[in-house]
């Protein structure tokens, strides 16, 4: 069974992660989910003549003050049977633009490069979704490849409420672009049900997103959401069709480094049964090491391992 959440004033929360916000769907473990995202504020909106979902004018004239974080969300997603310890698997079976532009902007003070761009720079961009295509102003024609830059659960009600900039365990902000439709990505839980939301949608992003934003468009993914309470990794992890992933996220690119490294370390022991030196030396010689963004106040870094390299496991 495939079940349906729009976009809308009362199915979306901008800006942030919070335990306590109510579910607006609850499925079954192993269904699967079409759920629409909308991204952007006013200042963000392309000039007359392309198509601007109407959900999103609904949820501007929504929002009350300033949203918590950049983030329009749409959730949360409750999950029967899921509970803290256990593990969501989110199979990413399809992700679809919903709309004909996008948008790439930076502002002052704020990047890879805070103070080497001191102007307010932004640029809508023209899709193309028959061609899959993204034509920037200068005539480059650049090819799509969807994805969800945040995807997340729940995290702990301890926590309160947590801004949708900064990845963490939950996930959230992960702006990985290997997450793209036929992937997989595995989330700890922390309070029952899950909550999965997803948004940020990206028409296509380069690794370290330097600027803070990729192509951010409108995008509709279909996601089967299934409890694994055989799992009871803490952080989270992904698998392409060819290489299983690994993630750190952290302050400094350093420590984010070494996070994904070790949660790899231990995947290897935990699908070969190797030794943990021996797991460290096939990184040394396989693994890569990629700088998935550097951006998001905890910048982050993905491992990356092919599966056959694991014994057909």
């Amino acid at each position: 069974m495939t079940h349906h959440l729009k976009a809308s004033p009362e199915t979306c929360h901008w800006g942030y992660f919070d335990a306590r916000v109510p579910p607006a769907l609850t499925i079954a473990s192993g269904e699967s989910v079409t759920i629409e995202s909308v991204s952007g504020t006013v200042e963000t909106l392309p000039p007359a003549g392309f198509h601007v979902p109407p959900e999103l004018h609904a949820i501007h004239a929504a929002q009350k003050g300033l949203p918590f974080g950049p983030h329009i969300l749409t959730g949360a997603v409750a999950v029967e049977g899921a509970w803290p310890g256990d593990v969501l698997q989110i199979d990413i079976e399809a992700v679809s633009l919903r709309q004909d532009w996008g948008y790439n902007l930076n502002r002052p003070l704020a990047g890879t490069l805070p103070d080497d761009f001191p102007h307010f720079h932004m640029m809508n961009i023209p899709l193309d979704k028959a061609r899959m295509v993204g034509t920037l102003p200068w005539g480059l024609e650049l090819p799509l490849s969807p994805f969800f830059g945040v995807m997340g659960v729940a995290p702990p009600l301890e926590w309160g409420r947590c801004t949708s900039i900064i990845p963490r365990a939950f996930g959230g902000n992960l702006d990985n672009k290997e997450l793209v439709a036929g992937t997989t990505l595995y989330l700890p839980v922390f309070v029952p049900g899950a909550l999965f939301s997803v948004g940020d949608g990206h028409g296509v992003q380069g690794d370290g997103e330097v600027n803070v934003t990729a192509i951010e468009t409108a995008l509709s993914g279909t996601f089967r959401l299934t409890v694994r309470k055989d799992l009871s990794f803490t952080y989270p992890r992904a698998e392409t069709p060819t290489h299983v992933i690994t993630c750190g996220m952290d302050p400094d690119l350093d420590r984010c480094a070494e996070k994904a490294l070790r949660d790899m370390i231990v995947l290897i022991v935990e699908r070969t049964g190797i030794t943990r030196e021996q797991a460290y030396a096939l990184c040394s010689m396989a693994a890569d090491l990629r700088v998935t963004q550097t951006v998001n106040q905890h910048k982050g870094v993905h491992c990356m391992l092919r599966k056959s390299l694991l014994g057909g496991h």
